[in-house]
């Protein structure tokens, strides 16, 4: 397949206004494209990921890409999918979770090289939009626009209130694309009405076409988001170990759009090697996804440590593991779980059960002869 088309067909929902206008802007020139992530949590998890992947695609045909921190529209809190107001973030707690998101982002797309990425915070310029000027801007769009949301016509059916700042997120987003100039946003798919509202306010501003990609989210035949299950988040601030593991806990169903969305294999074939062989295409799978953010070698040293815990029900580390002052810090040492933040989110996600109970307190006491359960499937026994 043509590089271009592959580019705007892999892993893509959708194309605004149309994927031919796009492909011949991309074979006339360099385009300048943006995707904005959330500092909601201290680290990028596997949606991320995806849009990292696109962005990735799009840097390796030599177009300039930005990796946009929202590190204001943060604050606001995006109301996508929310049938609550979601709680306001400090600056302080958007900056502190942004912290280490370049070090995460950077073993997916390159800041260095010929042509490397570009980071920004959109605070840069939002922090100084005067009342003056955010009337200007709003008066580019409708109150009817903006409340044609499905999650806003959920809170109004259900006479739940819907804040004016939420209103507002939108239009903070809008911003970005103007601000920066660019040619293309990508998304997540969940993201389209944000992202259309960017190409509003650049044709109003600028007299310019935006183009909008959206795509595919990872989702199972039920509509839920994959690798967000409890027990089962993965994040890329974890191991080799527990990504390996946490992809192999994924449907059967998902596989094809996981190689899709995740890696760069070749699909020609995939579907009739997975119907063959499911749980090799699998591992297969947690392999090149591993090897993109870690490196082949580690993504070895995880598909041997998964094979030995859960195929041969050998765990490596069930006679050296080492009981520490507290759950959290025994979990660390575990190659699946890998740092007392994972041990955290484990024990807030209701993941951890110790000797059939559950656990939700991190600075729990353990002794000799505990079996710990992590998850579904990592058992564990203290000696």
């Amino acid at each position: 397949m043509d590089a271009i088309d592959n580019l705007l067909e892999r892993g893509v929902a959708k194309i605004y206004p149309d994927k031919e206008g796009l492909k011949k802007l991309l074979e006339t020139k360099k385009i300048k494209l943006y995707q904005g992530f959330d500092p909601s949590m201290p680290s990028l998890h596997l949606g991320n990921f995806v849009g990292l992947m696109k962005l990735r695609q799009f840097q390796k045909l030599g177009h300039k890409i930005i990796f946009l921190v929202g590190d204001f529209t943060g604050m606001i809190g995006d109301p996508t999918d929310k049938l609550a107001t979601r709680q306001a973030l400090s600056r302080e707690e958007v900056l502190e979770n942004a912290t280490s998101w370049k070090s995460q982002a950077e073993r997916v797309i390159d800041f260095k090289g010929n042509n490397p990425a570009e980071m920004k915070f959109n605070s840069e310029w939002l922090d100084k939009i005067s009342f003056k000027e955010l009337i200007g801007i709003t008066s580019k769009f409708t109150v009817q626009q903006l409340i044609e949301r499905d999650m806003f016509q959920d809170r109004i059916k259900d006479q739940k209130p819907i804040h004016l700042h939420e209103f507002l997120y939108p239009v903070a987003q809008a911003i970005d694309s103007v601000e920066m100039d660019v040619d293309l946003e990508v998304g997540g798919n969940d993201q389209t009405f944000n992202m259309l509202a960017g190409r509003t306010l650049m044709r109003a501003m600028k007299s310019k076409e935006k183009f909008v990609l959206t795509t595919k989210l990872l989702v199972d035949e039920t509509g839920s988001k994959v690798g967000k299950t409890t027990g089962n988040a993965l994040f890329l601030d974890s191991t080799p170990e527990a990504f390996f593991a946490g992809i192999m806990s994924f449907p059967d169903s998902v596989i094809f759009l996981s190689f899709e969305l995740l890696t760069e294999v070749e699909l020609t074939g995939l579907e009739e090697k997975i119907k063959a062989n499911p749980l090799d295409e699998k591992k297969r799978l947690a392999f090149e996804v591993v090897k993109i953010i870690w490196g082949e070698e580690d993504a070895g040293k995880a598909k041997d440590s998964f094979e030995k815990t859960f195929q041969e029900r050998k765990p490596e580390f069930e006679k050296s593991i080492e009981i520490k002052d507290s759950l959290k810090e025994t979990l660390a040492q575990i190659p699946e779980v890998g740092t007392i933040a994972q041990a955290k989110r484990l024990i807030t996600q209701k993941a951890i059960d110790i000797n059939g109970q559950p656990i939700s307190d991190p600075e729990v006491k353990l002794s000799s002869g505990d079996e710990i359960k992590i998850g579904k499937r990592l058992f564990v026994k203290l000696k």
